[in-house]
């Protein structure tokens, strides 16, 4: 399955493949990782998410991690399924993870197997992050609707990355198919209720009905799909403590 030109979307799109030299690192750049679905890889992921956001609020960090795995997720399934008509099996392909790193060098599939694309929703949605969701509550207080709605605000963020990359590119086709394969997920029960999309011929928006707590990290501010329109008034005298 040849996925390379997933990269040149943007580097959560991107994915590492191929096979160790025998040393635990490909024939690229990075090493093997650990297992991405394993409950103290998770735990060592929001301990460097609260470490690079500054904060000791270990609700805080978990959501902020399981957005951007749920990101990284997301932005290969859409886009493999969009470029490529199929979605390599990453819930049992055996894709690996190093949470110390960054994008496009923290996630590695040693060998891409093809699933066709209608597969997008059983593998990511429910073979990944359904799972991701039970090890993040296991380790950290944290609601459940304010992480579907994380999974939301991402994969509206990896439609509007994949949908400007294929417009600038005059591919309306696969801008479109790019929507609709969106529009297929959201319907599923675990993101219906997570937000409002919308997609037009020009932009692409998505207002979520729960808020990541983004706002409790110092200096972060209001995202931009954020339900809340102004920050609570006990962040900022929370932050201020600080």
């Amino acid at each position: 399955m040849r996925l390379d030109e997933l990269a040149e979307v943007g580097p959560f799109f991107a994915l590492r493949t191929g096979r160790t030299d025998g040393t635990g690192r490909t024939g690229r750049t990075g090493e093997g990782g650990l297992p991405l679905l394993h409950e103290e890889t998770v735990r060592r992921r929001i301990t460097v998410v609260g470490e690079r956001l500054g904060t000791d609020d270990t609700r805080v960090a978990a959501s902020i991690a399981f957005q951007g795995i749920a990101g990284r997720l997301l932005s290969i399934g859409l886009g493999s399924a969009v470029l490529t008509g199929g979605v390599p099996d990453l819930a049992t392909g055996g894709l690996r993870w190093e949470p110390s790193r960054t994008a496009p060098d923290d996630l590695w599939l040693p060998t891409p197997v093809a699933l066709p694309g209608e597969h997008l929703g059983s593998t990511v949605l429910h073979g990944l992050l359904v799972p991701l969701h039970d090890h993040v509550r296991a380790l950290t207080p944290i609601s459940s609707p304010l992480l579907w709605g994380n999974a939301g605000s991402s994969l509206a963020g990896s439609l509007r990355v994949l949908r400007s990359w294929l417009l600038s590119r005059h591919r309306p086709e696969d801008a479109a198919r790019a929507i609709a394969l969106t529009r297929v997920l959201f319907a599923d029960p675990l993101l219906r209720d997570t937000g409002e999309l919308s997609a037009t011929r020009t932009d692409t928006t998505f207002i979520r009905r729960t808020c990541c707590l983004y706002y409790r990290v110092p200096g972060g501010g209001m995202c931009g799909d954020c339900v809340l329109r102004h920050p609570p008034r006990h962040s900022a005298r929370h932050s201020a403590r600080r």
